[in-house]
């Protein structure tokens, strides 16, 4: 995967307001193009042995391969929760200019 590759990462929040202000914060940082907000998911996973369901809300990161590592920092820092789930995918397909986009608005 070259530098240049951009990538789809999943994040999920426990509520609205923390899910924003990492939305805000790592476009303003430069460490993502577009942060898209999807509420009202609801995850069931098991946690400390115990199977929980919570509402919550899921950001789509739209980045680049280079700035993945500092994008993960800084979430990990601002997450409110203990384990927070960032995952990255590349994008292998896509409108050709809205990806240069993502590149530049992530170049740093």
């Amino acid at each position: 995967m070259s530098a240049s590759t951009v990538l789809l990462c999943y994040c999920t929040c426990p509520d609205a307001a923390s899910a924003q202000t990492l939305a805000e914060t790592l476009v303003n940082e430069r460490l993502a193009a577009c942060v898209n907000r999807l509420p009202g998911v609801q995850s069931t996973y098991c946690w400390q042995g115990t199977t929980t369901t919570d509402k919550e809300e899921l950001l789509l990161i739209k980045t680049t391969a280079d700035r993945f590592e500092t994008l993960k920092a800084r979430l990990l820092e601002l997450h409110p929760c203990d384990l927070p789930e960032l995952i990255a995918v590349p994008v292998e397909r896509g409108h050709a200019t809205y990806l240069d986009w993502v590149r530049t608005q992530t170049d740093s």
